[in-house]
C-alpha cells in the first residue's frame, strides 16, 4: 500500500515540475530575491539527413551495384517531407561536399504530430543534378528517382543547448552518359 502510494506521489511531482516549467527558468540571487535566468534550459533538436551520392561506373550500369562507383562533389539533392494528409511540409535542396557526402539541416521542419508526420514516414531524398557532364543521368539506386526512405541509424549529436536526430538515405547514384563499348572475348 505505501509503495502505490509513493509512486502516486512521484508520479504527481512530475507531472507538476512539467505543468510549470517556467519556476525553472529563474533563479534565487542573495537575499532571496528571485529573478529570470539567463540560462536557455530547454535545447533544440533538429533533424538531420546525411549521404552519399555516386557516379556509378560503367560496368554496373542499369545494376544497384556501385562497385567502383565514385562520389560525386557538388551534386545536388532535395529533401521533400510530406505531413499525413500528403501535403508537403518541407522542401529543400542541399549541395554534397568535395568527398559526395550531404549533411542536410532541415531547418524549419515541424511535425504536427509526432507519429503520422515523423521523418521515417514523411520525407524522401530524391536526386536533383549532377556538375559532371559525362555523369549526369539519374539512376533510381536505393530509390533515388522516386525517392530514398530515411533510416534510423541511431546517431546523434549532442551538445549543451542543441541536438541532432541524424537520418541515413542512399547511398544514391547518377550513371555517365556515355560507357566506351568494350568488346568480350
Amino acid at each position: 500500500m505505501a509503495s502505490s502510494q509513493l509512486i502516486v506521489l512521484v508520479s504527481s511531482l512530475l507531472l507538476l515540475s512539467l505543468a510549470f516549467p517556467t519556476i525553472s527558468a529563474y533563479e534565487t540571487v542573495s537575499g532571496n530575491k528571485t529573478v529570470p535566468s539567463n540560462k536557455t534550459t530547454e535545447k533544440k533538436t533538429e533533424v538531420v539527413v546525411e549521404g552519399i551520392v555516386y557516379c556509378q561506373s560503367c560496368e554496373h550500369t542499369g545494376t544497384w551495384s556501385l562497385s567502383g562507383a565514385t562520389p560525386i562533389p557538388s551534386a545536388k539533392v532535395s529533401v521533400i517531407c510530406n505531413d499525413h494528409k500528403d501535403r508537403v511540409s518541407f522542401y529543400k535542396v542541399f549541395v554534397t561536399n568535395p568527398n559526395g557526402y550531404f549533411y542536410a539541416e532541415l531547418d524549419g521542419f515541424k511535425m504536427s504530430n509526432s507519429l503520422l508526420d515523423h521523418p521515417l514516414q514523411g520525407c524522401q531524398v530524391k536526386l536533383v543534378s549532377s556538375p559532371v557532364e559525362n555523369c549526369n543521368l539519374l539512376t533510381n539506386v536505393n530509390y533515388g528517382l522516386y525517392g530514398a526512405p530515411l533510416r534510423y541509424e541511431n546517431k546523434r549529436l549532442v551538445g549543451q543547448t542543441y541536438e541532432a536526430v541524424i537520418y541515413a538515405a542512399g547511398p544514391l547514384a547518377f550513371r555517365p552518359s556515355h560507357c566506351p563499348f568494350t568488346a568480350h572475348n
